[in-house]
């Protein structure tokens, strides 16, 4: 009976446990692989160290109490490579922060499953292609920042439904077709799309959205 008990009593906390160290294997695992995927001259990810525990000691990174990380500030670090799907298996990620350096490639469609992000911030890369679709499941979003890029395609429609996002920049990049106007898209100001190929505001019913493009 006391066996029975005990067992009750510390199997969650051991579960709990199990469960966490996984999740930090896991968030060690795809920081791991980004730096692969990196240049970095100057040393700023020598301590990625993927023989710990987790990696809540490694500078740039960020965790919160339950050993998650939550912040990845690599802006202005003179880093170059490309971004790949494994950074969407940081699932608890506030802030990605990575503006400033040489990144280039496709945006990771990956990004999409960060549900927690509060802030993107990619501006001033070398990202090519289109702005992911799937940056409408990002619910917590507030600040999206992909100005100063070699952005491609228009402005995924899909996006309007962000009701938090507060900040949206995608100037100075190759964009096409015609700004939203619905949800927040109606707050932005036009410094936000200048210097694109962009048609100005979508007329609904009398052009397509993505005319232009």
């Amino acid at each position: 009976m006391a066996f029975h008990s005990l067992l009750s009593l510390f199997l969650p906390i051991f579960l709990s446990f199990f469960s966490a160290v996984l999740s930090t294997n896991s968030e060690g695992n795809a920081l791991h692989a980004l730096r692969t995927r990196f240049s970095d001259p100057t040393n700023v990810l020598q301590s990625w160290d993927p023989t710990l525990v987790n990696p809540c000691t490694w500078f740039h990174v960020t965790c919160d109490s339950n050993n998650h990380v939550v912040r990845l500030d690599l802006g202005n670090s003179n880093i170059s490579g490309t971004l790949g799907p494994e950074l969407g298996e940081l699932k608890h990620l506030q802030y990605l922060e990575l503006y400033k350096n040489n990144i280039g490639g496709r945006i990771p469609k990956e990004l999409g499953n960060l549900a927690k992000l509060v802030s993107m911030d990619l501006y001033g890369n070398k990202f090519n292609g289109n702005i992911p679709k799937s940056f409408a499941n990002l619910k917590s979003l507030r600040f999206l920042r992909l100005n100063d890029n070699k952005l491609t395609g228009s402005i995924p429609r899909e996006l309007t439904t962000l009701s938090n996002l507060k900040v949206f920049d995608v100037s100075n990049n190759d964009l096409c077709g015609t700004i939203p106007v619905d949800g927040p898209f109606g707050f932005f100001p036009m410094e936000s799309y200048e210097n694109n190929k962009l048609n100005g505001p979508e007329l609904k019913g009398l052009v397509p959205y993505d005319f232009g493009c």
